[in-house]
């Protein structure tokens, strides 16, 4: 629509001609009174005609421009919407139910998508260029954000963000509304959170590692001093005794890096209770294990994995990163004390993300690390619209640790360790 293209340009245009010095963020509807006014003024010089609707979109769509991301806020205000994708200015795909659907929304040029991608990474001190074209970030929700640019990115900047749901769930979502956990399951891992059992949630990307994490930290006492260490900080945590640290790329000039790793060491000497890693992706997995190993009971972390014993795999490879050229045997070791559970998080056919596996770690035998596996999902099929379906059950193994479970309060009842037969179709999800 070049008419409401060159409409726009030109009303941004005088707005920040005339109104630089008077725009404030945290007086939006002043500036939208800004923005009315100059619309009325070109359309009386232009003599041209808009219909109310146009005129008001065009009004929002300068406001967006001015304070937020331009065409960007639209989506981020649907909460049917998961995450966005602009995979260059002119084709973003965003997720509903899971599954990526092409959106009609489009930038009106890669320097208008340029602007909202300097907007998205100035707000965290960070920077993209040509000499550091990929980047890291989030939005004041929380929503994560990467942005790859060219000459990296062939077609043009790229943009992705994963959105931050604006309502805090909680196990009772978990349970009955995604059907992620049977009620069951999330009773034990409830229990094993209390009974400060060092635990990994493991998954692919998207799975809703994160989200997980989100809501076993409410399982703990509010009693407790909790300290977050994340790349980019997104974990929401419900306790007010709660430190949040993130870690910082290079300047300019190369300087004042503070890698995760730091982070790590550094809550050490914070007197924590609990740490809770946002994510082990490098050497700092070899800390987190440590800090479990000494005290810090009850800590948690994420992983990328496809399922518990790849878990274990990444988890060896990932502390061999930290360079301190540790035998196998060794790091094994470390591994099969530090973490007593893994909870497996998988998004299924369809876009369904399910707790898919729990599994115990029993300890070390002839060198490898050992587990048992105590629910699972298993999946029977997949229903009409093409989503997998099926059921939790357990595995009808007890946990080698229900003794530590009761000893520190926790009376979970056997039965709910009895497998569950098969239920019929209809009772399927």
């Amino acid at each position: 629509m070049p008419a409401f293209t060159a409409a726009k340009v030109q009303i941004h245009a005088k707005l920040i001609e005339k109104f630089a010095d008077q725009i404030d963020s945290s007086n939006k509807e002043g500036v939208r009174a800004k923005i009315v006014e100059l619309a009325d003024e070109y359309f009386r010089s232009t003599a041209m005609t808009m219909t109310k609707t146009d005129r008001e979109r065009l009004v929002e769509s300068v406001l967006d421009d001015v304070l937020g991301l331009g065409p960007l806020e639209a989506l981020l205000a649907d909460a049917t919407i998961t995450e966005i994708m602009a995979n260059h200015p002119k084709q973003i795909y965003v997720e509903k139910a899971g599954e990526p659907v092409l959106s009609a929304t489009v930038f009106e040029s890669e320097r208008q998508m340029r602007q909202v991608i300097d907007r998205i990474v100035s707000l965290v001190g960070r920077r993209v260029d040509e000499s550091t074209p990929i980047c890291d970030a989030r939005l004041k929700d929380g929503s994560r954000v990467n942005v790859v640019i060219p000459p990296i990115a062939l077609k043009g900047p790229c943009l992705t963000i994963r959105k931050f749901a604006k309502e805090k769930w909680g196990p009772g979502d978990v349970v009955n509304r995604f059907r992620s956990s049977s009620p069951e399951l999330m009773t034990f891992l409830r229990s094993c959170v209390r009974a400060r059992m060092n635990i990994l949630v493991s998954g692919g990307t998207g799975s809703g590692k994160t989200t997980l994490l989100n809501i076993l930290s409410s399982f703990i006492p509010e009693s407790e001093r909790l300290i977050t260490c994340e790349d980019a900080a997104e974990l929401q945590l419900q306790q007010p005794h709660w430190i949040q640290l993130e870690s910082r790329p290079p300047n300019v000039e190369g300087k004042g890096a503070v890698p995760i790793r730091e982070l790590v060491k550094s809550c050490l000497r914070m007197r924590p209770d609990r740490i809770i890693v946002g994510e082990c992706r490098g050497g700092e997995a070899l800390d987190m294990l440590q800090a479990m190993n000494t005290g810090h009971d009850g800590s948690m972390s994420t992983i990328h994995a496809n399922n518990p014993h790849e878990c274990l795999v990444r988890l060896e490879t990932l502390v061999l990163q930290a360079g301190q050229d540790l035998p196998s045997r060794a790091i094994r070791e470390t591994i099969g004390a530090a973490i007593h559970m893994i909870v497996q998080q998988s998004r299924l056919r369809g876009g369904v993300r399910r707790i898919v596996s729990v599994a115990e770690i029993t300890g070390i035998k002839d060198g490898e690390v050992q587990y048992q596996e105590i629910f699972q999902f298993r999946q029977i099929g997949v229903n009409a619209e093409g989503k997998a379906v099926g059921y939790h059950t357990a595995t009808g193994i007890i946990p080698m640790r229900m003794e530590h479970l009761k000893a520190e309060g926790e009376e979970v009842p056997e039965h709910i360790f009895q497998p569950t037969p098969q239920p019929p179709p209809d009772k399927l999800y």
